[in-house]
């Protein structure tokens, strides 16, 4: 790296990307999902990291991404040209803006530019020194999903041992936009982080972007903390708004005494699901830690899977309107119950589930459980207006843990018409 003027980095980064910086660093990720709200400064922090990267390691180049081509002069490459000239580097750079493309001078290494609505291109992207190392997606949530990102990932980390991966974007409104799902799910070499303009140096941004804020918190809270604060606050129409992603310790379930199991059959390409979870009915709080969603699943597999878990062989409960599955069950050693069902009974099972005061489910252990749960939204009608009744689609798992936790339902409807008059 040849001699520059110094630059102190912390007038560069906020705060909150300190932590993030030295990760970088010292090579502890290779994903980071940068999410934040408007003037958060994750995309600064981003370009600022890839340029000083590049000029440490002589080995790597840079692709910076966007989904549609024509909007990466404008964000990325800009932002890109702003982090050379902050850094006092403009010199050892040979910025083009024709194809766009950026040449550090003393080796030549490059960063290049591509739209992911050209996937050949990104695909036949090659350079003639050292690899790609660094790969940021802007505005990732615009992509169509994980299944792209994927594709795009295994056809660029090629060719050295060490990457890192940029996902830079602000938290779509809906909890069912994919980005808001995917970063729920753990791994060990994953990095979220979460910034808002309330760490950035108040000079950073002017006092008028503070002002804007401000009065959007006065007069509109929901769209200010979406906005400003970078939270999902959903679209109006979820259901379970009680749902909370985490890891649940095997000593957390080890110390668990009121498991349920439920099962909700499936149909020729409908997905069999087997849920297991424990009611803390003190806390009104529901744990979900084990699951099986599988579709083609015979009676007799699904019992052999279902014995694993269920080594003691604790009663389920299971969907009443397939009495031949459960006698099919039942000879393969299950102990399975019908469900008792009513007129109401998915409804009276929903909103039961509504009123907890949480519902806990692992993301690790039960993946599906999590976004049928989080995807569950009220559906609308031809004027825009939400339905009154709830959706019968893709709550296999709902149905499930309604069916586990019957006798919990009925237990608290009985008290509830047991109390006296004017209670």
């Amino acid at each position: 790296m040849p001699m520059m003027m110094k630059v102190k980095l912390s007038e560069l980064i906020a705060p909150s990307f300190y932590e993030v910086h030295n990760d970088i660093k010292h090579n502890r990720y290779t994903h980071y999902w940068l999410k934040g709200s408007r003037g958060s400064t994750k995309s600064s922090f981003a370009s600022i990291e890839i340029i000083l990267g590049i000029m440490k390691d002589k080995n790597a180049n840079a692709l910076a991404l966007r989904k549609v081509k024509e909007t990466l002069k404008d964000s990325v490459f800009e932002q890109l040209v702003w982090a050379i000239e902050k850094l006092n580097v403009a010199d050892y750079w040979d910025i083009k803006h024709s194809p766009m493309e950026m040449t550090y001078i003393p080796t030549g290494q490059k960063i290049l530019f591509r739209g992911a609505d050209k996937p050949k291109k990104i695909k036949s992207t090659k350079v003639s020194k050292g690899y790609i190392k660094y790969i940021w997606y802007e505005e990732v949530d615009e992509f169509n999903g994980m299944e792209e990102i994927r594709t795009i990932n295994q056809s660029l980390m090629r060719g050295g041992e060490q990457f890192v991966i940029f996902y830079t974007y602000n938290p779509p409104n809906s909890v069912r936009s994919w980005v808001n799902e995917e970063v729920l799910i753990e791994r060990s070499d994953r990095k979220v982080h979460h910034s808002t303009y309330l760490t950035v140096p108040k000079a950073w941004l002017g006092e008028q972007f503070f002002i804007e804020a401000e009065h959007l918190k006065k007069v509109n809270e929901k769209a200010y903390r979406h906005e400003y604060l970078g939270e999902v606050t959903g679209t109006g129409g979820e259901i379970f708004a009680n749902v909370t992603a985490r890891k649940i310790t095997d000593d957390e379930i080890k110390m668990f005494d009121r498991i349920r199991r439920g099962l909700d059959f499936g149909y020729a390409s409908d997905p069999l699901h087997y849920s297991v979870c424990h009611y803390d009915k003190t806390r009104r709080r529901l744990y979900i830690f084990y699951e099986i969603h599988q579709a083609g699943l015979s009676n007799r597999k699904a019992a052999e899977l279902i014995k694993r878990e269920n080594t003691l062989n604790g009663w389920i409960v299971a969907d009443s309107a397939e009495p031949k599955s459960i006698a099919e069950l039942k000879e393969y050693g299950l102990r399975v119950k019908g469900a008792k069902k009513g007129p109401d009974s998915v409804e009276y099972g929903i909103k039961f589930l509504q009123d907890l005061e949480e519902i806990i489910i692992d993301p690790e252990r039960c993946p599906n459980t999590l976004r049928e749960f989080l995807n569950y939204e009220l559906e609308k009608d031809k004027d825009g207006n939400f339905k009154a009744e709830f959706p019968d689609k893709n709550n296999h798992s709902i149905d499930a843990i309604r069916y586990a936790l019957e006798d919990d339902m009925l237990d608290r409807r009985r008290a509830i018409v047991d109390k006296p008059a004017g209670w």
